[in-house]
């Protein structure tokens, strides 16, 4: 059951809500009736103000006359295609230093047991991340093989001159014997960019 109160019309208001509305809506200022308020007709205008432009001093060094410009050369910007240089040999002073350990060997990796394909991702993404995390100087062992002639050992050396790590190795160099001898690499990383 619905209980009796003031009647409304078609939009649901009460005779003192629409009195409480025509009041509110008659207080309202738009911005036409305001922009209507600031330009009225018969008004005053407002005195002309007259703007006179202010002499600069003149300098009192002889200023040269003005040259026209001359397009500079274009810049020679290395070719985006352009391979980075090949990692070098370790100098003989970086090699003794990383032998005699008053440069840091930061990490190392041993490939032994790997297969050639396997032992390249294993050594990309080491190298990888070891410059990611800045370190300068990584000793990875790849071991004799049989015979002296191992597969890793052999295909280091290509690896290390593939276009993927060009941009990761400044150089390597056999390791001192009491690292690996020729088992293993002195790699020295470059910083990161």
């Amino acid at each position: 059951m619905r209980r009796k109160g003031p009647s409304r019309d078609e939009n649901g208001l009460t005779p003192e809500d629409r009195r409480i509305w025509t009041r509110v809506a008659g207080s309202v200022v738009t911005p036409r009736t305001r922009k209507a308020a600031r330009v009225t007709p018969g008004a005053e205008t407002p005195p002309e103000i007259v703007v006179t432009p202010i002499e600069r001093p003149r300098p009192l060094v002889k200023t040269s006359p003005k040259r026209t410009a001359v397009a500079p050369p274009p810049e020679k910007r290395p070719s985006p295609n352009k391979p980075k240089p090949a990692p070098e040999d370790l100098e003989p002073r970086r090699k003794q230093r990383l032998s005699r350990e008053r440069d840091p060997i930061e990490a190392r990796i041993d490939l032994h047991g790997f297969g050639r394909f396997e032992a390249e991702d294993q050594l990309r993404g080491f190298l990888i991340s070891c410059q990611a995390r800045g370190m300068r100087a990584v000793l990875v062992i790849t071991g004799q093989g049989r015979m002296g002639g191992g597969v890793i050992r052999s295909a280091f050396a290509e690896w290390m001159h593939s276009p993927v790590l060009r941009g990761v190795v400044s150089g390597f160099t056999i390791a001192h014997q009491k690292h690996g001898g020729n088992g293993a690499f002195y790699v020295t990383l470059k910083r990161r960019t």
